[in-house]
């Protein structure tokens, strides 16, 4: 009976390719968290705490027990710790080579990217929708509330829009539904906020010529009192304990009389 013969260079290396795959994978390990910490540090220097404050998803974050600035710095340790493993197998000969170089690692980067624009997106739509409500807040027209919500899901549909694409969806038909939503932005707002244009095109004109001013006692219609503000949307007069919030397109279609005593 032959002996048993053993191919010493064949156990060696493998040996060697495993230890180097344990090796590497420590070492990718310790640099996405290294990395991770760093990336925080760097958004916290950045004023990104501050930046995404108040938003929706910044609540939502917390009530997971995290916050935009910890989950975007474990996205970049998550992606060098997938990006290691695959490296790890690759190194140990448990994953098919021409599939990781040719697919894999070529995915992954795009995958991150895509993340990452869509979480940005996500965030920068609600501060957008925090800032446009600041901004209309002296503006007690209905109409007006819809365009924070408008001015957000515009911004997360791009972002959606680019994050499919870095991971190679098809996005034309995203593309021409994009432009039906923008015609139809257009035809709604050129009906529902009709009254709004009239109203600032109407205070315009007040401001400029000043047919009445602050302090001066009014009558709009049926409402009297004294003028308390005048903006590019309303006037606001306040007579016998009560405020009138009057579009200034009313103004127009009224009439206003000035009181003298």
């Amino acid at each position: 009976m032959a002996p048993l013969q053993v191919d010493w260079t064949v156990l060696m290396r493998d040996e060697f390719q495993f230890v180097l795959a344990v090796l590497v994978l420590a070492a990718g390990l310790v640099a996405g968290y290294v990395i991770g910490r760093l990336n925080k540090r760097l958004l916290v220097a950045a004023g990104v705490p501050d930046a995404v404050e108040r938003t929706p998803f910044e609540r939502t974050a917390q009530s997971l027990g995290t916050d935009t600035v910890s989950l975007v710095a474990r996205l970049s340790s998550w992606f060098i710790y997938g990006v290691v493993v695959l490296i790890a197998l690759n190194i140990a000969e448990l994953l098919n080579a021409q599939l990781f170089w040719s697919g894999v690692l070529t995915f992954i980067p795009d995958l991150f990217i895509a993340v990452l624009v869509f979480i940005v997106g996500f965030v920068v739509a609600d501060k957008a929708e925090l800032v446009v409500s600041e901004r209309l807040r002296s503006v007690k027209l209905p109409e007006v509330n819809i365009i924070p919500r408008t001015v957000k899901y515009t911004i997360v549909y791009l972002a959606a829009l680019v994050a499919l694409g870095q991971v190679g969806v098809d996005i034309e038909a995203l593309l021409i539904l994009l432009g039906s939503y923008a015609l139809a932005i257009i035809l709604f707002s050129a009906v529902a906020f009709r009254d709004l244009l009239q109203s600032s095109a109407a205070g315009v004109y007040l401001l400029l010529n000043q047919p009445y001013g602050i302090g001066d006692e009014v009558r709009v219609g049926e409402d009297r009192g004294i003028v308390q503000e005048i903006d590019v949307f309303v006037t606001r007069i306040e007579g016998d304990g009560e405020e009138y919030i009057i579009p200034n397109r009313r103004v127009f279609e009224d009439g206003v009389v000035r009181i003298r005593d």
